[in-house]
């Protein structure tokens, strides 16, 4: 039996009606239509408004029936139909294209005309126009579930559908899922297409486009506009990227450019997960029609004005671990003893990284956001990378500073910044020594530490990285003043870091996401964090006991 969906609401019969409500309480510029709530209509509160839709034939109807009414009452009324889906072919009925997101623009089109007070005629010759430039294609990963009906089980988790419409009906064709560029790539293709010739556009025009948030995916080609709209719970990342390429292939490979680009939520469609994209062919009055300013709550804001503008200003980096590969390579081609044994450290600690990257992930989607070992991995992976090209092995304060510069780099979040922080805490305390001792590696684990609490605020037993690296800081103290063997401490040391990180299982946490979380809740997983630290310290441990007993003599 099919699972009902799960939505926050209360009656899905007054889903609407109390939709409309928040929405007028939260944009002031907004207002009922007198007969509110067997009435459901929205305006602006103003200014009296015409009408005209997208082509359904519901919407057609309904809009033709309210115009009808409007006459009969005395009030001038235009009609404008918008049929902008590329994704079908000619149909040989009455009922056209279907009304997709690139009704969007043609309402901005034919909002903006009206608010400039042209006469009702010229502003649904305006609309008309615009209609005429537009057209969309929508792709969507799942299909929208009403309120108090069962999930759709049409899209299997690993397909996705082209060509969709904004209510979720079938698309042209159902496939595997995509990258996304190859999806754009095909969307753009589609509303492009020379055999149905939807818009007006050709090699050298320019063009808006527009990715719209929370409905079906479409394409939209119009008045030298692209458009892009976003379905359901598509994230605003997703949309981005999607814009992105197709920016990118509307000018390497139709050589059209973008007047404007806008990317948001503007057509949407309950739940349902996908993108379209929409392109419109520009001229000067549809962008002034565009840039019109205007109070609709979700019309982006700062996207007008000259795209010829370079996308990105260069501005100056710090030299990077390539920039500086080859001076460093040159002073420690040959590597020490020291150098040999450190780098196989390294790569010991990075490698176990990688081994537990799954049981890193695992824990941390009990107690945070379920990316730990992700995370933890793609720094691994970067030091592995790095370490052959610019690490300088020979020198070990320097090889501990690019290790924090490369996982800067590449892990970002919290996560990144605490192991930034740690190696350049380190880095200063071993900074000067020319030959690093056992001594003087546990004096830098201690001041990293020291900055790692400073900054992040953690002590022990807040259910952190630290209850894993201060147990094996003190226990490598006591053994080396103690007079232990430095190889058998830090063994004896990381023994004490594992323990201790298997001991967060019985703490509340104090820092970070997991202090969020409830505490038989974090009882069911060590703090992954903890885990990532002993793990790699108990790997560099052991590699260095056996790199440095196989380079005896």
């Amino acid at each position: 039996m099919a699972a009902r969906g799960k939505k926050l609401i209360n009656d899905p019969n007054d889903v609407v009606t109390q939709f409309i409500e928040g929405l007028a309480e939260t944009y002031p510029c907004l207002q009922y239509l007198d007969g509110f709530p067997e009435v459901k209509v929205v305006l602006r509160s103003d200014v009296a408004v015409g009408t005209y839709d997208k082509n359904y034939t519901g919407d057609r109807l309904n809009f033709g029936l309210a115009a009808e009414e409007a006459k009969s009452e005395g009030y001038k009324v235009e009609m404008v139909i918008v049929g902008d889906d590329c994704a079908l072919p000619p149909t040989q009925g009455i009922a056209g294209r279907r009304g997709l997101a690139g009704t969007i623009l043609v309402n901005k089109v034919a909002g903006a005309a009206a608010d400039a007070c042209l006469p009702l005629e010229e502003v649904a010759e305006q609309a008309r126009h615009a209609a005429k430039l537009v057209g969309t294609v929508g792709v969507a990963l799942s299909v929208c579930t009403l309120p108090g009906q069962e999930i759709s089980e049409r899209l299997g988790p690993e397909q996705i559908e082209l060509g969709l419409g904004i209510h979720g009906e079938p698309g042209i064709a159902v496939t595997e899922h995509q990258r996304v560029d190859a999806v754009v790539t095909h969307v753009v293709k589609q509303i492009l297409s020379l055999e149905t010739r939807y818009v007006p556009i050709t090699r050298g025009d320019r063009v808006i486009l527009l990715t719209n948030g929370y409905t079906i995916i479409k394409c939209c080609c119009c008045i030298s506009s692209v458009k892009i709209a976003k379905l359901g719970a598509t994230p605003i990342m997703e949309l981005m990227i999607a814009t992105r390429k197709a920016v990118r292939e509307l000018q390497l490979e139709y050589g059209i450019t973008t007047d404007r680009v806008y990317t948001g939520s503007f057509m949407t469609s309950l739940d349902m997960q996908g993108f379209s994209i929409s392109i419109m062919k520009s001229d000067t009055t549809i962008l002034q029609w565009l840039d019109a300013s205007t109070k609709a709550p979700c019309w982006p804001a700062g996207t007008d004005g000259d795209r010829q503008k370079p996308a990105k200003v260069a501005v100056p980096a710090p030299p990077s671990c390539a920039i500086k590969s080859d001076k460093m390579l040159q002073q420690s081609r040959e590597l020490t003893k020291e150098g040999c044994i450190l780098e196989a450290s390294i790569e010991a600690g990075a490698k176990e990284i990688i081994r537990i990257k799954d049981s890193l992930n695992e824990w941390d989607s009990k107690v945070g956001d379920g990316d730990c070992g992700t995370t933890m991995h793609r720094g691994a992976i970067a030091i592995l990378d790095d370490m052959k090209k610019c690490y300088p092995m020979n020198d070990a304060a320097e090889t501990v500073n690019e290790i924090g510069a490369t996982v800067r780099g590449v892990m970002g979040g919290t996560t990144g910044i605490l192991y930034d922080i740690l190696c350049k805490a380190a880095y200063a305390s071993l900074k000067g020594i020319k030959t690093v001792e056992a001594k003087h590696w546990a004096n830098a684990l201690q001041a990293s530490i020291c900055a790692i609490s400073k900054y992040g605020g953690a002590r022990v037993g807040y259910r952190t990285m630290l209850d894993a690296l201060i147990p094996a800081s003190e226990i490598l103290r006591e053994r080396l003043e103690a007079g232990d063997d430095p190889l058998d401490a830090f063994v004896v040391s990381s023994e004490a870091a594992m323990t201790g990180a298997e001991s967060t299982r019985h703490m509340q946490a104090q820092a970070g996401r997991s202090s969020y979380i409830a505490a038989d809740k974090l009882a069911s997983a060590p703090d992954p964090g903890a885990m990532a630290a002993a793990a790699w310290y108990r790997a560099v441990a052991l590699s260095l006991k056996s790199a440095w007993c196989h380079s005896k003599p």
